[in-house]
């Protein structure tokens, strides 16, 4: 319990970031049984397609090479000419073959973990070279599953070689009593089954060893808990990240914030840094509602929507303090207040009834002394 309380044991399943990381060094699941198989099947049905053709061609080329002009005999040269002629024309021959022997060896590979080029896995690793390491990979588990494989691949060719062998064998004594060409014909197809024979019986040790692998390689990719929290750490416990998160989220509360300022009765100003919109509606509101507010460069702002949203400005610097230090936007104002506010209001309402007309400003806004001089401090009013 110790031990997994340190965050030491690696029990934790491989994160997204990891795979990827892993990705990039080279590190992919991949299954040498699988493309050994793969190999081996297409070259067998390669040989069935094109198999006919490539053993006439070599045929013809064979009895081209076991004939020679009389006016050659005697030439030294002769020999090599031929030989270099013949060379040319069976690369010509057996190209084609060659060609999907290619383009099958990467069929295994884009089965496993698809296509993926890094020079990472090329770079030499000198701590291979510790004899250390070199005894604990001999003696170790993979090892041990790889000789287990290797058992069982020469168990079960050996068993189907022998059944196969067994029941061609009268096939195989018969050939000597067939034409050469026939021989040759029937000998390469029955060579063929038995080759493709083999090659399918792989298929059993692929699909044991393909589950192991992908198994094995998350085992070697899995992390610690403290990998995890470093991890976390790098992405999204990054402090520049977090910075850049807080600072897109306000901007999108200020801009929803600036959005409310046009329902807004009232906003209060302190002349040089404060603003504070109120809202009241009657029927809706249980009393007055601070929908925004802001210093300094905020503030202007907040004049500048209500100027352009015809929403009246009301010069009141302690009043315009209190709200802003004892409100948060969305809040009913507090109740120590409300005789302040609601002679603003309803100066405001005043205005817009007579349309113009000379209304007296209310001077007398009182500001209890638990209001006065808070800067920012954490007091809890009643509302």
């Amino acid at each position: 319990m110790a031990e997994q309380d340190s965050g030491q044991d690696r029990t934790e399943k491989p994160t997204p970031k990891k795979l990827a990381d892993a990705r990039k060094k080279g590190q992919i699941a991949r299954s040498r049984e699988l493309n050994t198989t793969l190999m081996l099947i297409i070259a067998a049905i390669s040989f069935f397609m094109v198999g006919g053709y490539l053993g006439n061609e070599l045929r013809l080329l064979m009895l081209a090479d076991l004939q020679i002009e009389r006016e050659r005999i005697m030439d030294t040269t002769a020999m090599l000419q031929t030989f270099s002629s013949n060379i040319y024309q069976g690369l010509a021959f057996i190209a084609p073959f060659l060609l999907i022997s290619l383009v099958s060896s990467f069929i295994g590979p884009l089965v496993m973990g698809g296509w993926n080029f890094t020079l990472s896995a090329v770079k030499p690793k000198f701590n291979k070279l510790n004899p250390l390491s070199g005894f604990k990979r001999m003696f170790g588990q993979h090892a041990l599953i790889e000789l287990v494989k290797s058992l069982a691949k020469v168990g079960l060719i050996g068993a189907v070689g022998t059944v196969l062998l067994w029941g061609l064998a009268d096939d195989f004594l018969n050939l000597s009593s067939e034409p050469v060409d026939q021989g040759i014909i029937h000998g390469g197809r029955m060579m063929l089954w038995v080759f493709l024979a083999f090659s399918s019986i792989l298929l059993l040790v692929a699909a044991i060893d393909v589950p192991w692998q992908l198994w094995s390689h998350q085992k070697k990719l899995r992390m610690t808990r403290q990998e995890l929290k470093d991890e976390f750490k790098q992405t999204d416990g990054n402090p520049e990240l977090k910075a850049k998160i807080k600072a897109m989220q306000r901007e999108m509360a200020q801009r929803r914030m600036l959005e409310e300022v046009p329902t807004a009765n009232v906003v209060l100003i302190n002349p040089t840094h404060f603003s504070v919109a109120i809202r009241y509606r009657d029927g809706e509101d249980d009393s007055p509602v601070v929908v925004a507010k802001g210093t300094d460069e905020m503030a202007l702002r907040i004049r500048e929507v209500a100027k352009k949203h015809n929403v009246p400005l009301f010069s009141a610097p302690p009043l315009t303090r209190a709200l802003y230090y004892s409100t948060e936007i969305g809040q009913h104002i507090p109740t120590g207040l409300f005789i302040a506010v609601a002679k603003v209001l309803a100066y405001v309402y005043r205005i817009n009834e007579q349309m113009g007309r000379h209304v007296q400003k209310p001077e007398d806004l009182e500001i209890p002394e638990e209001f006065r001089n808070l800067d920012r401090k954490n007091t809890k009013f009643e509302r």
